[in-house]
């Protein structure tokens, strides 16, 4: 909706407004471009004109869709999906990513996986046992060993913790 307010209040006119995605019908002329760049970044978000970074924030939105945004994580093979919904090669997206991310879609994923498991820890709503199967984890010592590694911490002494942080999204 900001976004769209925004491009309404230059007058720019739009076909597509979805999350990381806008299509304006009009060439952007550069002092638009200027306007449309300026009202962004008051608002906290940025144009994104290169066509590598889009790709990487589209490949973020749809990892992050598919792990947070979902009760029960969809039996997908993540490599599969994201070359489906991007229409493009996995070794492609997963190489540009590496690049300029400096860490692998396989780490960005675990890394989301993870901060999933400590929201639903705090939560207290499930059981460990629970949330290894809600995630696709192939069993508990599985997720376990994946948390310790990621975290430091085995889930349950999280869990008991008093002062439970948890990361941003956008800093993972």
């Amino acid at each position: 909706m900001m976004v769209k307010s925004e491009l309404d209040n230059i007058g720019l006119h739009y076909t597509i407004v979805e999350l990381g995605e806008v299509e304006i019908v009009e060439q952007l002329t550069e002092e638009k471009r200027e306007m449309l760049t300026k009202a962004l970044l008051r608002s906290g978000l940025e144009l994104m004109e290169d066509k590598k970074s889009i790709l990487i924030e589209k490949i973020k939105n749809c990892v992050i869709e598919v792990i947070h945004y979902n009760d029960d994580l969809p039996r997908i093979n993540f490599s599969e999906h994201l070359a489906e919904k991007l229409h493009y090669d996995y070794k492609y997206l997963s190489s540009l990513f590496s690049e300029v991310k400096g860490t692998t879609i396989e780490h960005f994923i675990i890394a989301h996986k993870i901060e999933r498991v400590k929201e639903l820890l705090m939560y207290d709503e499930l059981s460990l046992t629970e949330i290894s199967y809600r995630l696709n984890y192939s069993s508990v010592a599985h997720l376990s060993m994946q948390f310790k590694k990621v975290t430091g911490l085995t889930p349950t002494f999280f869990k008991q913790m008093k002062n439970i942080r948890r990361n941003a999204l956008d800093l993972l």
